[in-house]
């Protein structure tokens, strides 16, 4: 006789801070599918596929188990001169899971929710960014963007968005 599940029996459901540890190991697979980039050098890499918007890998830094990261086009923000957009990752090389730390400079989550924020509200604010860095891969996977388009970058300089003005002499 076969056996059937009574309609009260709850099925368990992943918590919202389950679902953020299952986008961090999505990102990965995504991340390291594209670039490989436990692989890359410290500095700038551009992929270009011919599209006029070349995507820049930045290797921050290299540490044991992590490597910082910074993703971004070559496009600079007109009030700060910064690179926008651009989403800065840690990469766990051990854990196999990519986390966007923040997603636009001085914007870290202190900036943007306080210092102590409720748990549920940061959470939230991880998922957000951490969903728009897998949109954000899986369009670059869409338009080309891979290892096999990605170079070391020529070294640039960083020119200030604004002229800088020389202080009144009195």
């Amino acid at each position: 006789m076969q056996q059937v599940t009574p309609i009260g029996t709850r099925i368990p459901r992943l918590s919202r801070f389950g679902w953020l540890m299952g986008l961090y190991a999505e990102n990965h697979a995504r991340l390291q599918r594209l670039f490989v980039p436990a692989r890359l050098g410290e500095g700038s890499h551009v992929s270009s596929v011919g599209d006029g918007l070349d995507l820049r890998l930045d290797v921050l830094e290299r540490h044991p188990y992590t490597l910082e990261l910074r993703l971004t086009y070559d496009l600079r923000d007109p009030l700060t001169g910064e690179p926008d957009p651009s989403a800065y990752l840690r990469l766990y090389t051990d854990a196999r899971q990519v986390e966007t730390t923040h997603c636009y400079v001085g914007r870290r989550w202190q900036d943007v929710m306080g210092l102590y924020p409720p748990p549920a509200e940061l959470v939230g604010h991880r998922l957000r960014m951490n969903t728009f860095l897998g949109k954000w891969l899986e369009y670059l996977a869409e338009r080309g963007h891979g290892v096999a388009t990605l170079r070391p970058a020529a070294r640039r300089v960083d020119v200030p968005a604004l002229p800088v003005r020389e202080p009144a002499r009195q």
